[in-house]
């Protein structure tokens, strides 16, 4: 990782291409889909706040670690969100 800022950068670039998905999955004006893809909007938008809230936590002990350890984190929500999503369009 090449530096906290560029971290933050990443998550916001990826949850935000997430929510941009639920908004065209929303255009086919299904309200079951519509309802759904809400939800999913509402957890990216959790994701964002729970990562950059670690990101920010003061006194980590062994923060390389820590950093991988929110790297992982972000890649299992980020595949979770993507699942939903591909089943919204199914």
């Amino acid at each position: 990782m090449a530096s906290i800022k560029n971290f933050k950068k990443d998550i916001n670039i990826i949850l935000s291409d997430i929510i941009e998905d639920c908004y065209i999955a929303q255009l086919s004006g299904d309200e079951k889909v519509t309802k759904q893809a809400d939800k999913i909007i509402d957890e990216a938008i959790a994701t964002f706040d729970s990562l950059v809230t670690k990101i920010n936590q003061k006194g980590v002990e062994n923060k390389k670690k820590h950093f991988k350890a929110l790297e992982t984190e972000l890649g299992k929500s980020v595949q979770k969100l993507n699942e939903k999503i591909t089943k919204l369009s199914a």
